[in-house]
C-alpha cells in the first residue's frame, strides 16, 4: 500500500468508529474508483446491504461527465432507499475528501428524498 491509502484508510477507520447504520437508517457507503462510482445502503446491525446502485446503471441517463453520473448514482440509491421505506441515512464518504464525486453522490441522494 502506498500512503495515499494508508491515510485514506486510517480516516475511514475514524469515521466509522463514529458511525453505523440501522435498518431504519442505513449508512450509504461510497467507493470510488477510477472507473466510476458505488454506493450501498447498509443495516450495520444485520450486517446486510439493503439496497445498492452504481455508475453502469446511470450510463444512459446521464451525459459523460463523471460529476453527473454520480449525482444520478445518488438519485437511483435514493429511489431504490425510498421504495423500501428508508427515508433517513448516514452518509459515509469512506475516507474520501467530500468534493467531486462524492459530493456529487450526496447532492444526487438529497435531490432524491434521502434525508441525512
Amino acid at each position: 500500500m502506498n500512503k495515499k491509502s494508508i491515510l485514506r484508510y486510517q480516516r475511514r477507520k475514524k469515521v466509522r468508529a463514529k458511525i453505523s447504520g440501522t435498518a431504519k437508517s442505513p449508512r450509504l457507503s461510497v467507493f470510488r474508483s477510477l472507473r466510476g462510482v458505488y454506493v450501498q445502503a447498509i443495516d450495520d446491525q444485520n450486517g446486510k446491504t439493503i439496497a445498492s446502485a452504481q455508475w453502469k446503471e446511470a450510463v444512459g441517463k446521464a451525459k459523460r461527465n463523471n460529476i453527473e453520473r454520480a449525482k444520478e448514482v445518488g438519485k437511483l440509491i435514493a429511489e431504490k432507499c425510498l421504495k423500501l421505506n428508508v427515508s433517513k441515512a448516514v452518509f459515509d464518504r469512506n475516507g474520501y475528501k467530500y468534493h467531486g464525486k462524492i459530493k456529487a453522490v450526496a447532492e444526487g441522494a438529497r435531490e432524491g428524498g434521502l434525508k441525512f
